[in-house]
């Protein structure tokens, strides 16, 4: 009986070892290839695919968030008014549609109605929409522009132009 038991296990550990090895020496063209992505993490041929268009729509999205600023750049000093989408004068939430609009997107006119049509995000990007709410309800609308600053048109009187945030009590949203 002492014989029999390692010779058993020896069949038990040497088949596997040997077909793995066969297995891992034998070139195959299948779907399920193995591609090692940019940071260096092996992956299937399937999460390439993900991976590559979540890359491609990352860029696309800080692309448009370029062109977002680049336009509403261009109404600084407009004056505001209420009520008012451009494009000689605005107020805060015709100034989002306005811009949006000069690069394909169509939003809502109101920033409540604005805030329905965005995804909620944590971490801005430039062109992203910011939110100022008060007891649960919106009431200002401004473009992100980085380092805590926004593109808008905030009363009468003032033109439109980039501020810090002022207050925390805000949201972020990122146009669909």
């Amino acid at each position: 009986m002492s014989f029999t038991l390692p010779r058993a296990a020896a069949r038990l550990l040497v088949v596997p070892v040997a077909l793995s090895a066969f297995l891992v020496a034998t070139p195959s063209a299948h779907a399920n290839d193995t591609f090692e992505t940019a940071s260096g993490v092996a992956t299937d041929a399937g999460t390439q695919h993900q991976v590559e268009a979540g890359q491609r729509a990352a860029k696309a999205a800080a692309t448009r968030g370029e062109r977002v600023i680049a336009k509403v750049r261009t109404r600084a000093g407009d004056p505001y008014r209420y009520g008012a989408a451009g494009p000689g004068a605005f107020d805060c939430s015709g100034l989002v549609q306005w811009t949006y609009r000069q690069v394909g997107k169509r939003l809502p006119r109101t920033s409540g109605a604005q805030a329905g049509a965005t995804r909620r995000i944590a971490h801005p990007r430039r062109g992203d929409l910011v939110f100022f709410t008060s007891g649960g309800h919106v009431y200002h609308v401004g473009i992100y522009a980085g380092n805590h600053s926004i593109w808008h048109a905030s009363r009468p009187g003032v033109p439109v132009r980039k501020e810090r945030i002022w207050t925390g009590s805000v949201f972020y949203g990122r146009v669909r």
